[in-house]
């Protein structure tokens, strides 16, 4: 692994105009590790965003499979990071070597994901209507559309996912998979991780000989408000707080030109455990969720936040087993200074609500984080607590007891837009409780049926968004083969010489993909 100089990347090349030096941490001591990155001038974010205007004509005029070669070659390269990368990403997160390794083969694996989303096709989305020069009472020109990419994205690293949601993370394969050069703005948590990575990719871009400036990086705290409104941007991808994504789309919208901010943000991630599952493995769902609240430090955005049980004998017991195993988790080391404060935020304005009692966990002390168990009235989520409704980033979970079914309707309608909802349920559970599934459809991108939220398949089938404030735009998705829609964009043309066309729209379907014909399917040539 190459020396870490904390430069910014412009295309293609290394910038450090600017005085103001940041200093990378160790996670688990609060150490500054001996690094220093330059925050980037206006000056610079300026130029990083121009050099990626400047590569995306020729981008994304590139054949699919030019680009699906680069997304391999920066999976390959992925995969080459060695052990000390490896060490090093622990530093900065304190998130153990077993998930690094994992999740370093999760970001090779998006990659490699949107390379067979290229050479597939689909995504062009081909549609081609021909001519009907005779049609009565009006004839019908020749019609044509594909989508192309929307133009250079600003990506910005989340602070949880150093690799799989960060620099070569799925907006930034996304983006590179629909022609857009990103601008990545680097997560202040992890910033030497991100060189590493960002070096991986410039290594990748140039083996394959990509324009320059279709990926540069930038460094610095306040660099994103100019990032994000920089005309050369055309969309936004992020992954954070719910104050961190809605600021950014103010500022999108409020730009003379407003462009798409596809921010994923808050959830609770509600898991509804019905009576009859209680009564068959009331103990065994108590373990496996108390696993599923802890893992990662609850540091994931699929956590567990809230658990909803109908008011009986089986769902008291539950209640505290639950706690038991909570009480039994060791304490872990967050991410950074940042998170732990966020997460003792949290827990002490759970801990002074007079509607919400304190069921287990040990006192926050220390540089770690300790696992929590809380119980709120349930009249405080039918009439809106917003304590309920927000994100405790961490390693707590809140139970909340109805009285019948009717109780759980009103609370499930009172439930802002979640990324997922689980239903710990039997087969009887599922035929008695079968109206609450059209109000989750309604509430969620992922509906669990007797599994956990914290683990997200990398696939082509996965939604990883929801409504508000789950994701600022319910109609995409962060993980999975469908999140390249969100940065793509439809174009129609009419009438146009088959020279002129784009491959996927000539007549002879030079890429040999699957296009829409007059109404029917076909790869043939016209």
């Amino acid at each position: 692994m190459p020396d870490i100089i904390g430069h910014n990347y412009i295309g293609g090349a290394r910038s450090a105009a600017g005085k103001l030096t940041l200093r990378s941490h160790e996670a688990s001591s609060g150490a500054a590790l001996p690094y220093y990155f330059h925050q980037a001038t206006g000056e610079e974010v300026d130029a990083a965003a121009n050099a990626a205007a400047q590569a995306y004509p020729a981008f994304r005029s590139l054949a699919p499979l030019r680009r699906a070669e680069f997304l391999d070659a920066i999976a390959t390269q992925l995969d080459a990071l060695g052990d000390d990368f490896i060490q090093l990403v622990t530093r900065e997160t304190a998130l153990p070597n077993a998930r690094i390794l994992g999740e370093r083969a999760r970001t090779s694996g998006q990659m490699r994901l949107f390379a067979q989303v290229l050479r597939r096709g689909d995504f062009l989305g081909a549609r081609i209507d021909r001519a009907q020069p005779d049609r009565q009472p009006l004839p019908r020109a020749d019609l044509r559309q594909y989508r192309l990419g929307v133009g250079p994205v600003a990506v910005f690293g989340a602070s949880n996912f150093p690799l799989a949601f960060s620099t070569a993370g799925g907006d930034t394969a996304a983006a590179l998979a629909a022609g857009c050069p990103v601008v990545f703005k680097a997560h202040s948590g992890h910033m030497a991780t991100a060189e590493a990575v960002a070096d991986a990719i410039i290594r990748a871009a140039e083996q394959t000989d990509m324009p320059k400036g279709v990926f540069n990086m930038i460094y610095g705290a306040g660099v994103g408000e100019a990032l994000v409104k920089h005309p050369a941007i055309q969309a936004v991808g992020f992954t954070g707080s719910l104050k961190g994504g809605r600021a950014l789309c103010d500022m999108a919208a409020a730009r003379p030109q407003p462009i798409p901010v596809f921010a994923e943000m808050s959830s609770i991630n509600p898991v509804l455990v019905l009576p009859e599952a209680l009564a068959v493995r009331g103990e065994h769902i108590a373990r496996e969720l108390a696993a599923s609240v802890v893992l990662g430090c609850g540091q994931f955005c699929t956590n567990p936040g809230l658990v909803i049980g109908i008011r009986c004998a089986a769902f008291s017991v539950f209640t505290e087993q639950l706690a038991a195993q909570l009480a039994e988790q060791p304490a872990q080391t967050m991410l950074n200074a940042g998170t732990l404060a966020s997460y003792n935020n949290g827990v002490q304005a759970l801990l002074a609500h007079p509607g919400i009692s304190h069921l287990a966990g040990q006192a926050q002390v220390g540089n770690q984080a300790h696992p929590q168990l809380f119980k709120a009235d349930v009249r405080l989520l039918i009439e809106g607590e917003p304590l309920l409704q927000e994100e405790v980033f961490g390693p707590a979970t809140v139970v909340v007891e109805v009285a019948d079914a009717q109780q759980l309707q009103q609370v499930l309608n009172s439930l802002h837009g979640q990324l997922t909802a689980t239903l710990i349920a039997q087969p009887e559970d599922l035929h008695t409780y079968a109206h609450l599934l059209p109000i989750l459809e309604q509430k969620v991108g992922r509906v669990l049926f007797n599994g956990y939220p914290t683990g997200v398949e990398v696939c082509d089938a996965m939604v990883h968004g929801g409504p508000y404030p789950a994701t600022s735009d319910a109609r995409g998705t962060s993980v999975g083969s469908l999140a390249i829609d969100r940065f793509l964009r439809p174009l129609c043309y009419q009438n146009c010489p088959d020279a002129l066309l784009p491959a996927a729209l000539q007549n002879a379907n030079p890429l040999g993909i699957a296009r829409l014909v007059d109404g029917q399917s076909s790869r043939a040539a016209l």
